[in-house]
């Protein structure tokens, strides 16, 4: 998806993001050595780069329309590894707020921040990892 030519490192790891609306993204990796460890697993850094852009996913179909108005930034993720992953993972972003309520107070206060959940599952649809990153949405 054309989206991630803004982030390159994304790109560069094989992050595809596969779907983006209002509030929610998905986004998805296929294992390979570049993006494997030295058990034969996915790479943390990897997961967590999926879930990042899964994530940023879910904030740009927040704010689609106003994305030349807006400088976003991701200011926080936690990331909890629940099992170890193999093969094409899938990370699954939602805001934990509604996006009408997120463009509403951008609208009012020229900023708003809020958190993004994921799930990262494998292709079994088991959950491999959960993220929570924070973003911040500021008018340019």
């Amino acid at each position: 998806m054309s989206a991630l030519g803004s982030v390159p490192y994304a790109a560069h790891t094989g992050v595809e993001v596969v779907e983006v609306k209002p509030g929610e993204a998905r986004a998805r990796l296929d294992q390979r050595q570049e993006v494997s460890n030295h058990i034969g697993t996915m790479h943390a850094g990897a997961m967590f780069t999926l879930g990042e852009a899964a994530s940023g996913g879910a904030m740009v179909g927040t704010f689609a329309d106003r994305l030349g108005q807006i400088r976003p930034v991701a200011s926080e993720a936690s990331i909890r590894y629940t099992r170890l992953a193999r093969g094409l993972l899938t990370a699954t972003a939602r805001c934990a707020e509604p996006p009408e309520a997120l463009r509403a107070r951008l609208d009012a206060d020229g900023k708003v921040a809020f958190d993004v959940a994921v799930d990262i599952q494998d292709a079994e649809g088991q959950s491999v990892a959960g993220m929570t990153v924070a973003w911040h949405v500021r008018r340019t």
